[in-house]
């Protein structure tokens, strides 16, 4: 028992030696600089920082995207503009109307491509690839994945 005292004891001497020392180190660090005031740089001044771009978020810019008048403001035409622009570029003879065949271009240029022997019809190997074909970016964030414990 006289042990495990002193062990605890020892243990909380070490807790205490380390918060003194780092508190000692927080009091020595300095404030952060104020930042230079806005204008040209004056004569005298050597090469000045370059002027830096704000810091938007993701969903600002994609609004900013949308909306093509900047009025802080959608309107339903800004917001169907990019499907008006696919759909366009599907109908490939401008008519107004979107037949089978245009709206099944792609795939159908797929499978004539695909189909290497012209006998209308995929074997395996041809069907292979026609696979799409992924990136999968590489993660980076997390460590590399534990391998599973064999007893159970």
């Amino acid at each position: 028992m006289a042990r495990f005292l002193a062990g605890v004891a020892a243990a909380l001497l070490l807790v205490a030696a380390g918060f003194f020392l780092w508190s000692d180190r927080a009091e020595g660090v300095r404030a952060i600089a104020a930042a230079p005031a806005a204008g040209p740089p004056a004569e005298g001044d050597a090469l000045a920082d370059p002027p830096r771009a704000t810091d938007r978020t993701r969903e600002e810019k994609r609004f900013d995207r949308y909306d093509k008048d900047r009025d802080g403001r959608i309107t339903r035409e800004e917001y169907l503009a990019s499907r008006r622009k696919a759909y366009a570029k599907l109908d490939s003879n401008g008519d107004g109307r979107l037949s089978f065949e245009e709206w099944a271009a792609k795939t159908t240029g797929k499978f004539a491509t695909a189909d290497r022997d012209k006998s209308a019809a995929l074997d395996r190997a041809e069907f292979q690839t026609t696979r799409a074909v992924r990136k999968t970016p590489a993660r980076r964030d997390c460590p590399p994945p534990r391998p599973a414990d064999e007893d159970g």
